[in-house]
């Protein structure tokens, strides 16, 4: 790259989803790549610091898995929002098709076509070839699954047959999606290695494989794709407030999400509600010192027993019936209530401090 240029990669462990910031280091004209909703004030915050001038946000698809951060940011820095013209996505600034391009500063991005997943999916690359954002359609060791939003197995065969793979061996393949802690591969070693389309499969082959996947449907598909479909505007048009009790986030949905690293830190100012069933805590042990235990089935006709006097930060195994329970405690009138972030597995997984039985474990 004759000249420099700043690249982020970003992710958001709840969905998954791969974030890109790219930036013309002289002039810090910048794009960011499939932002989400949840990280809005990580991302304004980097653009910041980074004195950037953020000029789009661009989207590689209409998303099920996730809110878009792009209508937050376009509020927040004036940039414009595009994505490919068959998205679905309303209002864009520019409607984006084949080999159209994108600058930013001395640098531009220009956009491949590469329907399959979604007939709207688009793929970005850079001006030297040095990288590709494809997006869902080409994942590491893997691809976008073709069973809803129009998908078809056909149609992305030949876009990363055809168009992904015809580009340079050594080109730096950065996807929409990881789930096993993988962030980047190349075009050679998916030509090579990607056990659905690489090699020597053919088309029957991989629609064989597609259309015996059988994946169950994303958490969040009827939540995300209305949404996506304004790009992530909310409803009342208005941007997440920040509490000053926590530093929560804010979900598309209105859930309050805490970090389990900050709850972990700050123990003697919160109190932590575990919603877990009693079936489920007889069969795991795994407690969090101090913390109050209300099954979730319970939780309606035990309120008066929920400690008020500090934000109350509610967990479950995996973050998810702990919503139900933010829910909960936020009709019955608490407003300082936040749900812990991935719920206990993410808890252990990030190395903090439980109890199994009578028993501390660091």
């Amino acid at each position: 790259m004759s000249k420099p240029i700043i690249f982020k990669q970003l992710f958001d462990q709840t969905s998954g989803t791969f974030s890109y910031l790219i930036a013309n280091a002289e002039t810090a004209d910048a794009l960011f790549i499939d932002t989400v909703y949840e990280q809005h004030e990580r991302d304004l915050s980097l653009v910041r610091e980074l004195g950037l001038n953020l000029l789009a946000c661009l989207e590689t698809h209409c998303h099920a898995d996730h809110v878009t951060g792009a209508w937050l940011l376009k509020h927040a820095t004036g940039c414009k929002i595009m994505a490919s013209i068959h998205s679905g996505i309303e209002s864009l600034d520019r409607a984006l098709t084949q080999d159209d391009r994108i600058e930013f500063g001395a640098h531009s991005v220009s956009v491949i076509e590469t329907p399959g997943h979604t007939d709207g999916c688009i793929s970005f690359l850079l001006d030297d070839e040095s990288m590709v954002f494809s997006g869902d359609s080409l994942l590491i060791r893997g691809c976008g699954r073709t069973d809803f939003q129009q998908g078809s197995a056909q149609k992305l065969f030949h876009s990363i047959k055809d168009k992904l793979f015809a580009l340079p061996d050594e080109c730096i393949v950065y996807p929409a999606h990881d789930y096993s802690g993988r962030n980047a591969s190349s075009i050679g070693e998916e030509k090579k290695l990607n056990p659905r389309i690489g090699g020597q499969a053919n088309e029957n082959d991989f629609l064989g494989y597609m259309e015996n996947l059988r994946l169950p449907h994303p958490k969040k598909l009827d939540i995300a794709v209305p949404a996506n479909i304004k790009a992530g505007r909310p409803q009342d048009d208005e941007m997440p407030r920040q509490p000053d009790w926590a530093p929560v986030v804010s979900t598309y949905s209105g859930v309050l999400e805490i970090s389990p690293q900050w709850v972990a830190h700050h123990m003697g100012n919160i109190h932590i509600l575990d919603v877990r069933t009693a079936v489920e805590t007889e069969e795991e042990s795994t407690r969090i010192e101090g913390a109050q235990m209300i099954p979730i089935n319970e939780l309606r006709d035990r309120l008066a027993e929920v400690l008020r006097d500090k934000p109350v930060m509610t967990i479950c195994r995996s973050g998810k019936r702990s919503v139900l329970a933010f829910n909960i405690l936020r009709d019955a009138g608490l407003l300082k209530v936040a749900n812990i972030s991935g719920g206990l597995l993410r808890w252990q997984d990030e190395g903090l401090p439980v109890r199994q039985g009578s028993h501390a474990v660091e």
